[in-house]
């Protein structure tokens, strides 16, 4: 089996994370790969110290002669079983040689299905997801559902102190791109009805400024941590005491699976992906979107609570081992790629 995986993603971003986490996971089960993506110095790092040496193209736009190229030569010479596409841009961007290779794409969002016509298969890596493929027109037998995989690590606990917060400190931790979609707005509103929680935020994006100021105007920036992006983010979960995920628009939500594997309770909005995942009270704890004293009072209440933080944990922890660690997703990736080549190309 031959798989020729290409990403036209960002610098940053969870689903570029997740591709990476595969594609050396899939390495590491036995998997012929070629990997095609668009430059980014850490990827390619990331990817070579695994033992994947990486081909970068541009992936410009609809005048990128160079990309479309470099794609006819590279499968040429590798002659792939199935290409699996990793963003818009890059499904776009796949030739389609008829019954040369079945050409798939992987979809972590409710992407517009214009820029996936040459393939033959989707995935999507919520139920959601798939059920928005199959109600849009994509033929039901060939939309398949397979989740996401995070990283369960034992490390070290990022230092306490290097980030000037007391021990005793009650720690939530919060991870994603500072965008509208994310809400950390919302969390920061939450902070005034916290007065003894620490918040650790980790990532960039557009909003940073304003949300800072937010802080400011509020009076809780002295207890908020502004961590920027970060690769490995395994040391924060390890030294904080649970993790919220205030998201108005959330198609999965890793940080729910990420908190399930590293044994910290989780509070997350009401978003798809979070409802998804959650049963409320049980693996977690879903409040209403926007909703800022909705989402204190949930964190309170595991903060506050030592017998409901751990059942929501050893559920969380219970759910990951069943069906989102390595081991798991890589066995789903190895048997999808398997049936769909057994199956042929559609056209």
């Amino acid at each position: 089996m031959r798989v020729m995986q290409c990403m036209a993603g960002a610098r940053h971003g969870g689903a570029e994370a997740f591709f990476t986490r595969l594609v050396l996971a899939l390495h590491h089960a036995g998997l012929d790969q070629r990997v095609v993506l668009r430059p980014e110095q850490n990827r390619e790092k990331q990817l070579a110290d695994g033992g994947i040496a990486a081909v970068s193209l541009p992936f410009g736009g609809k005048l990128d002669i160079s990309t479309r190229l470099g794609l006819r030569r590279e499968l040429r010479r590798y002659e792939p079983d199935v290409v699996l596409s990793w963003m818009n841009r890059a499904a776009s961007f796949c030739p389609k040689p008829a019954g040369r290779f079945v050409h798939c794409a992987r979809l972590g969002g409710y992407y517009d299905l214009k820029y996936y016509r040459t393939c033959d298969h989707l995935i999507g890596n919520t139920k959601g997801i798939v059920s928005y493929l199959t109600e849009h027109g994509w033929p039901e037998e060939r939309a398949h559902y397979v989740p996401n995989f995070v990283s369960a690590a034992t490390v070290a606990p990022a230092s306490r102190r290097d980030l000037s917060t007391p021990d005793d400190a009650a720690v939530v931790l919060a991870l994603g791109r500072l965008h509208q979609n994310k809400a950390f707005d919302v969390l920061i509103q939450a902070m005034r009805r916290l007065p003894d929680v620490y918040l650790w935020l980790a990532g960039q994006g557009p909003l940073e400024a304003e949300l800072r100021k937010q802080a400011v105007h509020l009076g809780v920036a002295p207890r908020i941590r502004f961590l920027g992006w970060q690769e490995d983010p395994g040391p924060f979960y390890a030294a904080a005491d649970m993790v919220a995920c205030p998201s108005r628009i959330e198609p999965l939500g890793n940080v729910v699976l990420e908190a399930w594997a590293r044994h910290r309770p989780i509070v997350a909005t009401a978003a798809a992906g979070p409802v998804e995942l959650i049963r409320d009270g049980e693996n977690g704890l879903l409040t209403p979107i926007d909703d800022a004293e909705a989402l204190a009072a949930a964190i309170n209440r595991v903060l506050a609570n030592r017998e409901t933080a751990l059942a929501l944990t050893q559920a969380g922890h219970d759910d990951y081992l069943a069906d989102y660690s390595e081991a798991v997703v890589v066995q789903r990736y190895l048997d999808f790629f398997a049936k769909v080549t057994a199956s042929g190309v559609s056209g």
